[in-house]
């Protein structure tokens, strides 16, 4: 995991997404980061607009994709009943312009969207305010979103965009390391720090980017498991680096 990575994590997990710089050493300090490492990145950071300075020796991250990863235990709420209709977005007009293009790319993937066709993104349409999200996120605001009943031959073919066998059995797979891990790690607080946060990330990245399928695609109560799984090894790590750290920042696991 890189600097900015770790720093990044760090702010979005703090209260209110701020820190101070002191507070963001010490914790850098138990993952491997030196001090100067820690201020580079946080000059680099402002600099290119990524986060802010809110006073003298304090940095703040505050961006709709910030608010989307720090609101992961809300988002299985987004989910509702399937109707099998289909949410598309029409990207084939859209502007060329890489940046556009990046945060186009990725608003798509945070919210499970797929390529059907050349310049046409889909997803079920099983998740409430997606087009809101979608522009929060970095959608084109001048993007055509609608909803398209599918016939049986496009649906079908829709339905194997996203390998759902395989996503319900990653639920069940990480719902276990989760376990495993909770009933016996037996490290020294600090590395047990470390290696709850390592851990937590990565099994935050996967619920950020899982599309939230609808049943019948995916089964939905072993995703439900996994977040509960997930929850719990959150408060562990919250715990451990509060006993560790100032209380500015607390890196959930």
């Amino acid at each position: 995991m890189t600097a900015k990575r770790i720093v990044l994590e760090l702010l979005s997990t703090a209260p209110d997404h701020e820190s101070s710089s002191a507070a963001l050493v010490e914790c850098g300090e138990l993952l491997g980061l030196s001090e100067n490492n820690v201020r580079v990145t946080l000059a680099r950071l402002v600099a290119a607009g990524t986060i802010d300075t809110t006073g003298r020796g304090t940095y703040r991250v505050n961006t709709p994709m910030t608010r989307h990863v720090t609101a992961w235990r809300e988002l299985e709420k987004l989910v509702r009943r399937w109707d099998g209709g289909w949410l598309c977005v029409h990207t084939a007009d859209l502007s060329r312009d890489r940046t556009a293009a990046r945060h186009r790319t990725r608003a798509l993937k945070l919210l499970g969207f797929r390529p059907l066709a050349r310049g046409l993104e889909v997803r079920p349409d099983n998740l409430h305010g997606t087009h809101d999200r979608l522009l929060a996120l970095g959608l084109d605001p001048g993007a055509l979103v609608y909803r398209a009943d599918f016939d049986p031959a496009t649906d079908t073919r829709a339905r194997t965009l996203w390998d759902a066998e395989r996503l319900t059995s990653s639920y069940t797979a990480t719902t276990e390391r989760i376990e495993r891990w909770l009933a016996t790690v037996e490290l020294e607080p600090r590395a047990a720090a470390r290696e709850a946060f390592f851990f937590g990330g990565d099994v935050l990245r996967k619920i950020i980017f899982d599309p939230r399928l609808p049943e019948p695609l995916v089964d939905i109560a072993a995703r439900k498991t996994m977040l509960d799984a997930a929850v719990r090894l959150d408060t562990f790590g919250r715990r451990l680096w509060e006993r560790l750290t100032k209380p500015e920042v607390r890196r959930a696991a």
